[in-house]
């Protein structure tokens, strides 16, 4: 007897419940909007902070580290928790923990208390709602892993955007105390309704386009994945753009001052704040425009072309570091070069170690940004300090930018197309 179309619906019932999967995208970018705030604007509270806590300057970016540590750090048990429970109950604690950590904070009156909401309840809920998301997304969108990386983490770039100004505002207003109180409160809520709509893909679903386009590769588990040169190759080379990246993030002020720029008025701005806007916008549509390149001209040959492009224009940058005009447009460039990291490599691992585990895995590569945080940080600022100059800085990450963009192509390319031939 001939099956008609209908009775084919009834009788895979897999075909009924299957969630529409840009929902489930339009999902993740919310949720990586709502926990973006804790990082990107943590700079406007600093101040009032320091003062009201009594506290120095430097012991209060400690809580900075701490939640970046934590975010970072944590992300392979994070990511296994997910992948054990599932993205909406997982994911919703995360909201849960990122919104109570700005409530916790308004009450707090010792920096040690600082410490534990802001930094550690913070980075716990970032951590598990920043590695999910992006774990979830390459499972949905294997044809365009990316492009829906890349989109994902551009929420949470471009969060910061929209929460900057009414944030600033609402400081200015009222103080920091209630600020944090009512955008805790915003971040809990938008968070958990976002991450209540995120499922996984049903067990042996694939898109349309991925069963044509590929085979389906075996899934590599953690413990095998971190015994294969090829992740190592991979850890290294995102650890090397991190701290790139990261040094500019966390020193751009400083060197800004020190070239002379900061204060200069360029296209009716100052230098450095006009900048940092230009950054957030750049850092964040780099992340899908790369991504989607890469879904069509290879991984690899996107890295070697973007990281390469974040070298040349941090050399141009050193080179002309006291035009205020190109400062400003050079830093868009600059970051233009560096966002897309977030994108290429979680959709990179995915296509090479499958995506059973891939939330899991993908934590383990996260811990990279953590480890380039310490080499972008701190220890750029005693090179600095050392030698009196920014030059050998810029020099070092500029290296680190052109030798990343090379093993790509000549190191990554043909280790890794030997490692699927060997898996297929």
């Amino acid at each position: 007897m001939q099956t008609t179309l209908s009775e084919a619906a009834v009788a895979s019932p897999a075909a009924k419940v299957v969630p529409n999967r840009w929902i489930q995208l339009a999902a993740g970018i919310v949720c990586m909007m709502a926990i973006s705030s804790p990082q990107y604007v943590w700079t406007l509270f600093t101040k009032p902070l320091a003062g009201e806590l009594g506290t120095t300057m430097a012991q209060l970016q400690v809580t900075f580290s701490i939640l970046i540590v934590l975010q970072t750090f944590f992300s392979p048990f994070q990511g296994a928790l997910v992948d054990r429970f599932g993205p909406k109950l997982l994911l919703s604690a995360g909201a849960v923990l990122t919104g109570a950590s700005w409530i916790l904070s308004a009450g707090v009156t010792t920096v040690t208390g600082l410490y534990l909401t802001y930094g550690v309840l913070g980075g716990i809920g970032t951590g598990i709602i920043y590695v999910g998301v992006v774990g979830l997304m390459v499972q949905w969108f294997p044809d365009k892993r990316g492009f829906a990386t890349g989109m994902v983490a551009a929420g949470y770039g471009f969060g910061a955007i929209a929460t900057t100004v009414p944030i600033a505002s609402h400081l200015a207003s009222v103080g920091y105390r209630p600020t944090l109180q009512t955008f805790g409160l915003a971040i809990g809520v938008v968070g958990v309704a976002a991450a209540l709509l995120l499922k996984r893909p049903p067990a042996g679903w694939k898109a349309a386009a991925a069963r044509k386009a590929e085979s389906s590769p075996l899934d590599v588990s953690p413990k095998q994945m971190l015994r294969t040169p090829l992740f190592w190759l991979m850890f290294v080379m995102m650890t090397m753009m991190s701290t790139s990246g990261l040094m500019v993030i966390s020193q751009m002020g400083t060197f800004a001052k020190d070239f002379g720029v900061a204060s200069v008025t360029v296209f009716g701005m100052m230098a450095l704040p006009l900048a940092l806007t230009i950054d957030r916008f750049t850092n964040g549509l780099t992340r899908p425009f790369f991504g989607w390149v890469s879904d069509r001209i290879g991984r690899e040959n996107t890295m070697a072309l973007a990281f390469g492009l974040e070298g040349l224009a941090m050399t141009a940058w050193l080179l002309t570091r006291d035009n205020a005009v190109l400062f400003v447009l050079l830093s868009g460039v600059v970051f233009f070069g560096w966002g897309e990291i977030f994108s290429l490599f979680p959709s990179t691992l995915t296509d090479t170690f499958g995506t059973k585990h891939g939330t899991t895995n993908y934590g383990f590569l996260y811990m990279a940004q953590g480890v380039g945080s310490i080499l972008g940080g701190p220890l750029a600022s005693l090179l600095h300090d050392a030698t009196g100059s920014w030059t050998p800085v810029f020099a070092l990450v500029i290296s680190m930018d052109l030798l990343t963009a090379a093993l790509a192509f000549f190191a990554l390319k043909p280790v890794r197309a030997k490692y699927l031939k060997a898996r297929a």
